[in-house]
């Protein structure tokens, strides 16, 4: 699981002196705390899939923070957001391109919008962008 992977990168960096690298797993634990907590309140467990989600918003937090940086003139904190960012995204699960979900599409018996999407958010979570799926469908 994931999870699993990033507590062991996070001891990793404690043993290295890695600040840069602690401070992102740090955040990340605590997202996952977070989440395991609200999860157990509905009876269920977190899932890699929910992992993807929390490691994709951070991504784009992180993004807009490095961008507000750059806008400030701050380039070494640009560039520790960076390294951050580059460290989250070795987590992420690779992401279908456009052939393979076009693929997928035609291999489906229905290509109504309601059906394909409902395939992609079930069998593909995390994997794809839902926003590519849409304009993929379209163009078919």
């Amino acid at each position: 699981m994931i999870l699993d992977e990033i507590k062991k990168a996070n001891i990793q960096a404690i043993k290295d002196k890695d600040t840069v690298a602690r401070s992102i797993y740090s955040v990340l634990l605590n997202k996952f705390m977070l989440e395991n907590i609200k999860k157990r309140e509905q009876g269920t467990e977190v899932t890699d899939v929910d992992a993807v989600q929390i490691l994709q918003k951070s991504i784009k937090e992180l993004t807009e923070e490095m961008e507000n940086y750059k806008k400030v003139g701050n380039q070494a904190e640009a560039d520790t957001i960076a390294t951050q960012i580059a460290i989250v995204e070795k987590y992420l699960p690779k992401m279908m391109s456009e052939d393979e979900i076009k693929q997928v599409i035609l291999s489906l018996p229905d290509r109504t919008i309601p059906t394909v999407m409902k395939h992609f958010k079930q069998n593909y979570a995390g994997k794809c962008d839902m926003r590519l799926v849409q304009e993929v469908l379209k163009n078919i």
